[in-house]
């Protein structure tokens, strides 16, 4: 089992180090390093692999002559030209040394560690299509050498299943390694499933896998069968109607299950290389296919490295396995306190990562009132809009406690979190927090800010226009009109607060009546529920908004740029 993986100026990395375990997952935004990181460990098992068929295990000689890897050799690693390797593309530097610059080359450095060995190895940039692989020294006192047992090491990697293939040419296990290695999972799917019926226990490894698909899908797969006149694989599977179809009819998510089972199979005793094991499954099988990873994995005594963003296999990882943020460093977040698990378990690992990310957290009611505070910060182009298109939300239906309780909750795993919380208006001002910045609007609620007689006029002469013709844009605003008048005086008959003022909900009281009515003239069904009144914030001019939704605006960036600084 690999334990430890070191990292140098390999892509996006400049010096890392990532502790390993059985089971290790990846997690982290999109470009924050995951790939990157399966990457270079399939880069090592090519330059060890390069290196001992050139020149064996064991001592290496001083002057460690290297051994030339042509960058179309990395088929999991597959760069357009050598140098993408390199992190910044630097594959060289200056260094001043007795006066004068000397030019040095920058190498890619990684180093693996397993229970009993460490090799390391370093890459030398050549040209833009070849580089040079030779051992690396760990530490000045040792000698230089390749342990025979990282020889016997078995890497795989697995990307994505990119869908499947009407037919597929019978191939060996090097032309499969190498379509996977491209990304071509499309054309290889039925060949692994073959390899595994033409192994030595290939009845008893092939019945587990049906009765696996069975399990999760209800799909009864057929062996595979080869077709010597074509020499193409054909493979069925029989549906619970009990319907026989050809693999290529079955769901994407199926096959992506199918792809990892038969790749695990068919490489036993492997550190298998995971990328996004859990796409194109849904939540509940996210869940279930992390379990039988696990499971297969134990069975094949094989280690798993996945990549993911799924929330469901976190939470599921980080109960038990090593999961490694990429969020900033690269961490460890699964070897906490026992408090700080017990709370994270609660709430949920991925908003640890979320706060990882951002630093800062926004409450809202609901997603309503994200869409609007960012489109109103769009029409008035405040700072706070750019913040807003992807902030670190949660949602506490108007609950200052649900809040407090949730901040407080991942601020124990992450002490530096700052957050500011927007509530309608409520009974009393909530109380002042150093870390949790809780406002209240001081009309009844952020709709409020929304509801004005031209706003809503321009919204139905737009629709006419939209939906119908320039030609139709002024009936359209005059049944809004009329619509206006009509429920006005209903309220005003009521008794009820003014439809312009501070003391009414808006989205309940005005809003929903207002275009339950202007549907209704129109003779159309209602287009226009309160989970769309945000699209009412186009039509707010900038210089008519409160001056109040400035200040909620300047509160969130102030958080925000607290947890930059924090962070700094």
């Amino acid at each position: 089992m690999l334990t430890k993986l070191a990292i140098r100026n390999f892509k996006l990395f400049e010096d890392v180090e990532l502790e390993l375990g059985d089971r290790v997952v990846l997690m982290g935004p999109n470009n924050a390093g995951k790939t990157t990181a399966l990457q270079s460990l399939a880069l090592w098992d090519v330059g060890l692999k390069r290196w001992m068929e050139k020149r064996g295990a064991g001592d290496v000689p001083a002057k460690r002559p290297g051994v030339t890897i042509n960058r179309r050799d990395l088929i999991a690693v597959p760069v357009p030209a050598a140098n993408l390797l390199w992190r910044d593309l630097h594959v060289r530097r200056g260094r001043r040394k007795d006066g004068k610059l000397h030019t040095e080359n920058l190498l890619v450095q990684i180093v693996v560690d397993a229970i009993k060995w460490s090799c390391g190895l370093e890459f030398d940039y050549a040209n833009e299509e070849s580089f040079y692989c030779r051992p690396l020294r760990i530490r000045d006192d040792q000698r230089m050498a390749v342990p025979e047992a990282a020889a016997d090491v078995r890497i795989a990697y697995l990307p994505p299943m990119s869908g499947l293939a009407a037919n597929e040419t019978r191939l060996d296990r090097g032309a499969i390694n190498v379509r996977l290695g491209e990304g071509r999972t499309a054309e290889v799917l039925r060949n692994l499933c073959f390899q595994i019926i033409e192994s030595d226990d290939g009845g008893a490894s092939w019945e587990q896998i049906v009765e696996r698909i069975d399990f999760l899908f209800g799909s009864r797969l057929n062996e595979p069968q080869y077709i010597t006149e074509r020499g193409e694989i054909i493979m069925t599977y029989r549906t619970r109607d009990g319907v026989q179809l050809d693999l290529s009819a079955s769901g994407r998510g199926q096959q992506q299950t199918l792809l990892l089972l038969a790749h695990m199979t068919a490489n036993p005793k492997s550190v298998l290389l995971l990328d996004e094991p859990d796409a194109h499954l849904e939540i509940l099988r996210q869940r279930q296919i992390y379990q039988i990873l696990s499971e297969t994995a134990e069975r094949t005594g094989s280690q798993i490295i996945a990549a993911s963003h799924s929330e469901v296999v976190l939470n599921e990882a980080a109960a038990r396995d090593v999961v490694i943020a990429f969020v900033g460093t690269p961490h460890r977040i699964d070897d906490r306190g026992s408090q700080v698990t017990k709370a994270l378990k609660e709430i949920g690992f991925e908003h640890y990562l979320q706060a990882e990310e951002k630093g800062w957290i926004l409450y809202l009611e609901g997603s309503t009132d994200l869409a609007i505070l960012l489109q109103l910060a769009r029409r008035l182009n405040h700072q706070a809009a750019e913040l807003l298109e992807s902030p670190y939300v949660h949602y506490v239906s108007n609950q200052p406690s649900k809040a407090k309780s949730h901040f407080y909750g991942v601020r124990e795993a992450n002490p530096d979190l700052v957050g500011v919380a927007l509530y309608d208006r409520l009974d009393q001002k909530p109380p002042d927090d150093p870390n949790l910045t809780q406002l209240m609007w001081q009309k009844r609620e952020l709709e409020n800010y929304l509801c004005c007689p031209e706003v809503l006029l321009n919204f139905a002469a737009a629709e006419g226009e939209r939906h119908v013709g320039r030609l139709f844009s002024n009936a359209w605003r005059q049944h809004m009109e009329e619509s206006i008048e009509i429920i006005e005086q209903a309220l005003t008959t009521l008794g009820e607060p003014s439809p312009w003022g501070p003391d009414i909900k808006a989205s309940n009281a005005f809003l929903d009546r207002v275009f339950k009515c202007f549907y209704e003239k129109l003779q159309l069904p209602n287009l226009m529920t309160k989970t769309n009144y945000h699209r009412l914030a186009s039509f707010v001019q900038a210089e008519e908004i409160d001056n109040e939704i400035v200040e909620k605006l300047d509160a969130i960036f102030s958080v925000a740029e607290r947890a930059r600084r924090i962070k700094e």
